[in-house]
Protein backbone atom coordinates (compact mmCIF):
# COMPACT_ATOMS: atom_id res chain seq x y z
CA UNK A 1 0.00 0.00 0.00
CA UNK A 2 1.54 3.53 -0.90
CA UNK A 3 1.59 5.78 2.27
CA UNK A 4 0.04 8.78 0.87
CA UNK A 5 -1.77 9.55 4.15
CA UNK A 6 0.90 9.10 6.47
CA UNK A 7 -0.09 5.82 7.48
CA UNK A 8 1.18 4.81 11.15
CA UNK A 9 0.71 1.27 13.11
CA UNK A 10 0.42 1.37 16.49
CA UNK A 11 2.95 -0.57 18.12
CA UNK A 12 2.72 -3.71 20.16
CA UNK A 13 -1.25 -3.34 19.56
CA UNK A 14 -3.34 -6.29 17.75
CA UNK A 15 -7.32 -6.46 18.63
CA UNK A 16 -9.49 -8.99 18.21
CA UNK A 17 -12.37 -6.94 17.73
CA UNK A 18 -11.04 -3.24 17.91
CA UNK A 19 -13.89 -0.52 17.90
CA UNK A 20 -14.80 2.90 19.55
CA UNK A 21 -11.61 5.00 19.13
CA UNK A 22 -12.10 8.48 20.96
CA UNK A 23 -9.13 11.33 21.20
CA UNK A 24 -9.10 12.99 24.96
CA UNK A 25 -8.00 16.64 24.18
CA UNK A 26 -7.63 17.35 27.81
CA UNK A 27 -5.51 14.11 28.22
CA UNK A 28 -3.87 14.14 24.82
CA UNK A 29 -5.00 10.32 24.89
CA UNK A 30 -6.18 8.19 22.66
CA UNK A 31 -8.58 5.23 24.04
CA UNK A 32 -9.93 2.09 22.33
CA UNK A 33 -11.37 -0.62 22.93
CA UNK A 34 -10.91 -4.99 22.42
CA UNK A 35 -14.53 -5.90 22.40
CA UNK A 36 -13.77 -9.67 22.73
CA UNK A 37 -10.80 -8.89 24.37
CA UNK A 38 -12.33 -7.19 27.27
CA UNK A 39 -10.08 -4.22 27.35
CA UNK A 40 -10.07 -1.04 27.51
CA UNK A 41 -6.69 0.51 25.51
CA UNK A 42 -5.00 3.94 26.11
CA UNK A 43 -2.29 5.43 24.06
CA UNK A 44 -0.55 8.95 25.25
CA UNK A 45 0.37 11.40 22.23
CA UNK A 46 2.93 12.51 24.16
CA UNK A 47 5.39 9.59 24.03
CA UNK A 48 4.27 7.52 27.27
CA UNK A 49 2.78 4.63 25.05
CA UNK A 50 0.04 2.64 25.55
CA UNK A 51 -1.35 0.99 28.22
CA UNK A 52 -4.41 -1.55 29.08
CA UNK A 53 -7.33 -1.91 31.84
CA UNK A 54 -9.79 -5.35 31.25
CA UNK A 55 -12.85 -5.47 31.65
CA UNK A 56 -15.16 -8.16 33.25
CA UNK A 57 -17.61 -7.99 30.74
CA UNK A 58 -17.23 -7.18 27.05
CA UNK A 59 -16.97 -3.61 26.52
CA UNK A 60 -18.16 -2.43 23.09
CA UNK A 61 -18.00 1.10 22.92
CA UNK A 62 -17.25 4.40 24.93
CA UNK A 63 -17.52 8.29 25.76
CA UNK A 64 -15.54 10.37 27.99
CA UNK A 65 -17.57 11.56 30.82
CA UNK A 66 -17.80 15.53 31.89
CA UNK A 67 -16.07 14.37 35.27
CA UNK A 68 -13.69 12.15 34.21
CA UNK A 69 -13.39 8.57 33.82
CA UNK A 70 -15.10 6.94 30.67
CA UNK A 71 -18.70 5.71 30.14
CA UNK A 72 -19.02 2.52 28.18
CA UNK A 73 -21.56 0.12 26.64
CA UNK A 74 -20.88 -3.74 27.61
CA UNK A 75 -22.72 -7.21 27.95
CA UNK A 76 -25.37 -6.00 30.29
CA UNK A 77 -26.37 -2.18 30.47
CA UNK A 78 -23.81 1.40 30.63
CA UNK A 79 -21.71 1.16 32.81
CA UNK A 80 -18.77 4.34 34.22
CA UNK A 81 -15.33 3.23 34.18
CA UNK A 82 -12.85 4.76 35.73
CA UNK A 83 -9.01 3.76 34.64
CA UNK A 84 -6.97 3.81 37.82
CA UNK A 85 -3.21 2.41 38.17
CA UNK A 86 -4.31 -0.99 38.26
CA UNK A 87 -4.95 -3.73 35.58
CA UNK A 88 -8.94 -3.85 35.72
CA UNK A 89 -10.89 -0.94 35.36
CA UNK A 90 -13.41 0.00 37.95
CA UNK A 91 -17.07 -0.89 36.73
CA UNK A 92 -20.24 0.84 38.05
CA UNK A 93 -23.56 -0.13 36.41
CA UNK A 94 -25.51 3.28 35.56
CA UNK A 95 -28.18 1.46 34.19
CA UNK A 96 -29.99 -1.19 31.56
CA UNK A 97 -33.05 -1.07 29.59
CA UNK A 98 -35.99 -1.91 31.84
CA UNK A 99 -37.12 -4.86 29.92
CA UNK A 100 -33.40 -6.00 30.56
CA UNK A 101 -31.33 -7.14 27.24
CA UNK A 102 -33.18 -10.77 26.22
CA UNK A 103 -30.63 -13.71 26.04
CA UNK A 104 -27.31 -13.33 23.64
CA UNK A 105 -27.36 -10.17 23.19
CA UNK A 106 -25.08 -6.70 24.41
CA UNK A 107 -24.67 -3.42 23.46
CA UNK A 108 -22.51 -2.67 20.43
CA UNK A 109 -21.58 1.07 18.74
CA UNK A 110 -22.19 4.15 20.61
CA UNK A 111 -20.84 7.65 21.15
CA UNK A 112 -22.45 10.98 22.74
CA UNK A 113 -24.54 13.43 20.76
CA UNK A 114 -22.98 17.25 20.64
CA UNK A 115 -25.51 17.70 23.78
CA UNK A 116 -23.73 15.07 25.84
CA UNK A 117 -26.32 12.45 25.61
CA UNK A 118 -24.97 8.85 25.29
CA UNK A 119 -26.38 6.76 23.02
CA UNK A 120 -25.96 3.04 22.11
CA UNK A 121 -27.08 -0.08 20.25
CA UNK A 122 -27.84 -3.71 20.80
CA UNK A 123 -27.50 -6.64 18.71
CA UNK A 124 -27.68 -10.19 18.72
CA UNK A 125 -24.01 -11.72 19.15
CA UNK A 126 -25.22 -14.90 17.00
CA UNK A 127 -24.82 -12.47 13.51
CA UNK A 128 -25.28 -15.14 11.38
CA UNK A 129 -28.79 -16.08 12.59
CA UNK A 130 -29.09 -12.69 11.71
CA UNK A 131 -32.14 -12.02 13.83
CA UNK A 132 -33.29 -8.46 14.15
CA UNK A 133 -33.48 -7.76 17.93
CA UNK A 134 -31.32 -4.87 18.04
CA UNK A 135 -32.56 -1.81 19.97
CA UNK A 136 -31.20 1.99 20.26
CA UNK A 137 -31.44 3.44 23.47
CA UNK A 138 -29.87 6.64 24.83
CA UNK A 139 -28.65 7.56 28.30
CA UNK A 140 -28.13 10.25 30.19
CA UNK A 141 -27.45 11.04 34.06
CA UNK A 142 -30.97 12.17 35.08
CA UNK A 143 -33.14 9.42 32.96
CA UNK A 144 -31.12 6.55 33.11
CA UNK A 145 -31.69 4.43 29.60
CA UNK A 146 -34.87 5.38 27.57
CA UNK A 147 -37.03 2.86 25.86
CA UNK A 148 -35.63 1.88 22.73
CA UNK A 149 -35.77 4.65 20.04
CA UNK A 150 -35.26 2.37 16.99
CA UNK A 151 -35.99 -1.40 16.69
CA UNK A 152 -35.62 -3.88 14.53
CA UNK A 153 -31.74 -3.92 13.75
CA UNK A 154 -29.10 -6.44 12.69
CA UNK A 155 -25.71 -5.42 13.67
CA UNK A 156 -26.30 -1.40 15.09
CA UNK A 157 -23.48 0.92 14.09
CA UNK A 158 -22.00 4.32 12.43
CA UNK A 159 -23.41 6.51 15.00
CA UNK A 160 -22.70 9.62 14.76
CA UNK A 161 -24.25 13.32 14.40
CA UNK A 162 -23.58 16.90 12.34
CA UNK A 163 -21.74 19.21 13.34
CA UNK A 164 -25.18 21.33 14.49
CA UNK A 165 -26.33 18.12 15.77
CA UNK A 166 -29.04 17.90 13.83
CA UNK A 167 -29.19 15.28 11.69
CA UNK A 168 -28.35 11.74 13.50
CA UNK A 169 -26.52 9.15 11.06
CA UNK A 170 -27.02 5.00 12.22
CA UNK A 171 -25.77 1.97 10.14
CA UNK A 172 -26.46 -1.90 10.17
CA UNK A 173 -23.41 -3.90 9.08
CA UNK A 174 -25.05 -6.79 8.99
CA UNK A 175 -24.18 -8.49 5.33
CA UNK A 176 -27.95 -8.55 4.82
CA UNK A 177 -28.55 -4.88 5.42
CA UNK A 178 -25.63 -2.70 4.65
CA UNK A 179 -27.34 0.60 4.88
CA UNK A 180 -27.20 3.91 6.79
CA UNK A 181 -29.57 5.93 7.81
CA UNK A 182 -30.19 9.87 8.21
CA UNK A 183 -32.32 10.96 10.73
CA UNK A 184 -34.02 14.73 11.90
CA UNK A 185 -32.42 15.52 15.19
CA UNK A 186 -34.34 17.27 18.00
CA UNK A 187 -31.29 18.73 19.72
CA UNK A 188 -33.40 19.84 22.75
CA UNK A 189 -35.67 16.74 23.44
CA UNK A 190 -32.64 14.07 22.09
CA UNK A 191 -34.69 12.59 19.62
CA UNK A 192 -34.45 11.45 16.00
CA UNK A 193 -37.64 11.34 14.10
CA UNK A 194 -37.86 10.61 9.99
CA UNK A 195 -35.74 7.70 9.63
CA UNK A 196 -34.88 8.08 5.62
CA UNK A 197 -31.80 6.10 3.22
CA UNK A 198 -28.83 7.78 3.37
CA UNK A 199 -26.15 5.24 1.40
CA UNK A 200 -26.95 1.66 -0.05
CA UNK A 201 -23.39 0.94 1.04
CA UNK A 202 -24.65 -2.81 -1.05
CA UNK A 203 -23.17 -0.65 -3.83
CA UNK A 204 -20.08 0.26 -2.40
CA UNK A 205 -16.95 -2.03 -1.39
CA UNK A 206 -17.34 -3.49 2.26
CA UNK A 207 -20.12 -3.10 5.25
CA UNK A 208 -20.71 0.05 7.09
CA UNK A 209 -18.91 -0.33 10.60
CA UNK A 210 -17.95 2.68 12.54
CA UNK A 211 -18.27 6.25 11.76
CA UNK A 212 -17.44 10.00 12.04
CA UNK A 213 -18.32 13.27 11.22
CA UNK A 214 -15.54 15.93 10.05
CA UNK A 215 -15.88 19.79 10.26
CA UNK A 216 -17.56 19.74 6.61
CA UNK A 217 -20.55 17.63 7.84
CA UNK A 218 -19.26 14.68 5.98
CA UNK A 219 -19.33 11.33 6.93
CA UNK A 220 -16.86 8.74 7.10
CA UNK A 221 -17.65 4.86 7.31
CA UNK A 222 -15.14 2.45 7.72
CA UNK A 223 -15.87 -0.46 4.94
CA UNK A 224 -15.76 -3.91 6.95
CA UNK A 225 -14.67 -6.85 4.86
CA UNK A 226 -13.44 -3.30 1.79
CA UNK A 227 -10.33 -2.32 3.33
CA UNK A 228 -11.48 0.72 3.15
CA UNK A 229 -13.00 4.11 4.52
CA UNK A 230 -15.58 5.75 2.39
CA UNK A 231 -16.33 9.36 2.79
CA UNK A 232 -20.04 10.65 1.72
CA UNK A 233 -21.32 14.74 1.79
CA UNK A 234 -24.03 15.95 3.70
CA UNK A 235 -26.29 14.48 0.31
CA UNK A 236 -25.33 11.07 0.61
CA UNK A 237 -22.92 11.63 -2.40
CA UNK A 238 -19.42 9.52 -2.36
CA UNK A 239 -16.36 11.97 -2.65
CA UNK A 240 -13.53 10.21 -1.21
CA UNK A 241 -12.20 6.83 -0.72
CA UNK A 242 -8.95 5.71 1.77
CA UNK A 243 -7.85 2.34 1.22
CA UNK A 244 -6.36 1.01 4.64
CA UNK A 245 -3.58 -2.13 5.02
CA UNK A 246 -6.50 -3.64 6.88
CA UNK A 247 -8.95 -5.74 5.25
CA UNK A 248 -11.34 -5.04 8.53
CA UNK A 249 -11.11 -1.59 9.49
CA UNK A 250 -14.05 -1.20 12.19
CA UNK A 251 -14.48 2.26 13.29
CA UNK A 252 -12.35 5.40 13.00
CA UNK A 253 -12.31 8.90 14.98
CA UNK A 254 -10.68 12.40 14.61
CA UNK A 255 -8.25 14.07 17.06
CA UNK A 256 -5.01 15.05 17.77
CA UNK A 257 -4.20 18.17 18.76
CA UNK A 258 -5.22 19.91 15.49
CA UNK A 259 -7.84 17.19 15.04
CA UNK A 260 -6.91 16.20 11.72
CA UNK A 261 -5.90 12.89 12.16
CA UNK A 262 -7.65 9.98 12.01
CA UNK A 263 -7.46 6.95 14.25
CA UNK A 264 -8.81 3.32 12.47
CA UNK A 265 -9.25 0.27 14.37
CA UNK A 266 -9.30 -3.04 12.68
CA UNK A 267 -10.51 -6.74 13.47
CA UNK A 268 -8.81 -9.77 13.47
CA UNK A 269 -11.46 -12.25 14.31
CA UNK A 270 -12.41 -13.22 10.99
CA UNK A 271 -10.39 -11.52 8.77
CA UNK A 272 -8.58 -13.45 6.37
CA UNK A 273 -5.15 -15.14 5.97
CA UNK A 274 -2.41 -13.36 5.09
CA UNK A 275 -3.45 -10.25 6.37
CA UNK A 276 -0.64 -8.59 8.84
CA UNK A 277 -2.61 -5.48 9.60
CA UNK A 278 -5.48 -7.66 10.90
CA UNK A 279 -6.10 -6.27 14.23
CA UNK A 280 -3.76 -3.09 14.12
CA UNK A 281 -4.47 0.50 15.05
CA UNK A 282 -3.74 3.18 12.87
CA UNK A 283 -3.20 6.75 12.13
CA UNK A 284 -3.43 8.76 9.22
CA UNK A 285 -4.03 11.84 7.82
CA UNK A 286 -7.14 12.49 5.45
CA UNK A 287 -6.19 16.18 4.53
CA UNK A 288 -9.30 17.32 6.72
CA UNK A 289 -10.36 18.01 10.61
CA UNK A 290 -12.86 16.49 12.43
CA UNK A 291 -14.98 17.77 15.67
CA UNK A 292 -14.37 17.40 19.33
CA UNK A 293 -16.10 14.62 20.69
CA UNK A 294 -18.66 15.76 23.27
CA UNK A 295 -18.50 14.27 27.15
CA UNK A 296 -21.45 12.09 28.42
CA UNK A 297 -22.61 15.96 30.74
CA UNK A 298 -24.15 15.66 34.27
Amino acid sequence: MTNTYGVERVDGVRCSVGESPLWCGRQRAWYWVDITGRTVWRLDAAGAGTRSWQTTEMVASIALREGGGLVAGMESGIFGLELGDGPMAIETKLGSPADGLGPGMRFNDGRCDRQGRFWSGTMFMDIPAARPLGRLHRYTTQDGVSAPVVSGLLVQNGLAWSPDGRTMYLSDSHAARQLVWAFDYDVDEGMPANQRPFVDMNAFDGRPDGAAVDSDGCYWICGNDGGCILRFTPEGKLDRRIDVPMTKPSMCSFGGDRLDTLLVTSIAAGAPQGDDWAGAVIMLRPGVTGLAETPLRG
